[in-house]
């Protein structure tokens, strides 16, 4: 089963983990083995954002920090297909951040649960949420 990470756990996951949920920490622990975590391809957009904004200060390069994610958690990174960038913009959807509209929209086309702190998504009723 895939699992689909939002942004800020992929950034919880490496520097901060006692951030994240006991929940959470165990699906994310159980899905790296089978390599069954993903993301969206928006989540390093933000990341970008983050370090240009000196949210993330690393002594890495941006582009350095992400394949490290990609390569530490064995991330498959979704793309947002049109599918998702219609779904994306449905009523179900509360969250007026576009990023974390295409987050739960790429979990809802891939029935896949999503790991997210972010209580306006665990508000969609559509949206299994893990955290």
């Amino acid at each position: 089963m895939m699992i689909i990470c939002d942004t800020h756990v992929l950034i919880f996951w490496a520097h901060e983990p006692e951030r994240i949920s006991p929940r959470a920490l165990r699906a994310l622990e159980d899905a790296l083995p089978v390599k069954g975590l993903a993301c969206s391809d928006i989540s390093f957009w933000e990341i970008a954002m983050l370090f240009a904004r000196k949210r993330i200060v690393k002594p890495v390069t941006p582009d350095q920090f992400m394949r490290d994610l990609i390569m530490g958690m064995g991330l498959t990174v979704l793309p947002i297909t049109p599918e998702i960038a219609v779904h994306s913009q449905n009523k179900v959807f509360l969250h007026k951040d576009p990023a974390d509209r295409l987050i739960a929209a790429t979990a809802l086309h891939h029935k896949a649960p999503l790991i997210t702190a972010d209580e306006r998504l665990h508000a969609i009723k559509k949206l299994e949420t893990i955290w």
